[in-house]
């Protein structure tokens, strides 16, 4: 069971785990040991709340595929074990990103003071390019 945070959970059923061979350098340990994991988890087919499964259908990741398929591969580590964990983690981390709410936005206007401020100093400042003019003798 995936913990994602207090109240929600992920199954282990739900989430499909595969081991397959690293890419890239690493010896003849490379072609012998599958120490990436392909990890797997239906969206769609989850246990996961109405609200999670939209806004994780609308990300647009390249995790993600057309059919709300999440797959991630991990192969930072040379251990499996620690692949997987990885795994886990980046799962949870996308889930958990999709739970913030952001506080909306309040129009506001700007103060008496500050329109007062701003026209002084753009008054200021035409002064100040009109002194740099020519000057007549």
């Amino acid at each position: 069971m995936l913990q994602i945070s207090g109240t929600l959970h992920i199954k282990e059923n739900e989430i499909e785990v595969n081991a397959i061979r690293a890419q890239g350098s690493g010896g003849q340990n490379i072609n012998k040991v599958s120490t990436a994991i392909h990890l797997r988890f239906d969206i769609k087919a989850s246990s996961l709340p109405e609200s999670y499964k939209l806004k994780l259908l609308e990300l647009s990741d390249q995790r993600i595929s057309k059919d709300g398929v999440i797959i991630i591969k991990a192969q930072q580590f040379r251990t499996q074990e620690k692949n997987k964990e990885d795994a886990y983690h980046r799962l949870k981390t996308l889930i958990t990103s999709v739970a913030i709410r952001y506080k909306s936005r309040k129009a506001t206007k700007p103060t008496k003071g500050s329109k007062v401020k701003r026209l002084n100093s753009k008054t200021k400042q035409g002064q100040l390019k009109q002194l740099r003019g020519k000057v007549d003798f």
